[in-house]
């Protein structure tokens, strides 16, 4: 199972992100959204907002930066 981080170079929530799935042994793709405007559009697809970070975890797609919603999703994935 991929996950996948939608997110800005600039966004300090999406270095947490990254961060948190990194301590937790996570593989996931990054996709910057301020430099691919067809990933912009997949994540507003998705989420219906242009907020980041975007987090795709299985079926599961969580918008903001929420440890508890990360580790539940991440669960529920068998990813963790």
């Amino acid at each position: 199972m991929v996950v996948k981080v939608y997110s800005t170079k600039v966004c300090p929530w999406c270095v947490k992100a990254k961060e948190f799935l990194r301590e937790k042994n996570v593989e996931f793709e990054n996709v910057f959204v301020d430099e691919d405007a067809k990933a912009r559009n997949e994540m507003f697809d998705k989420t219906g907002q242009l907020g980041v970070p975007a987090i795709e975890i299985g079926d599961t797609i969580l918008v903001g930066y929420n440890i508890q919603h990360i580790t539940d999703a991440l669960k529920k994935a068998n990813l963790i």
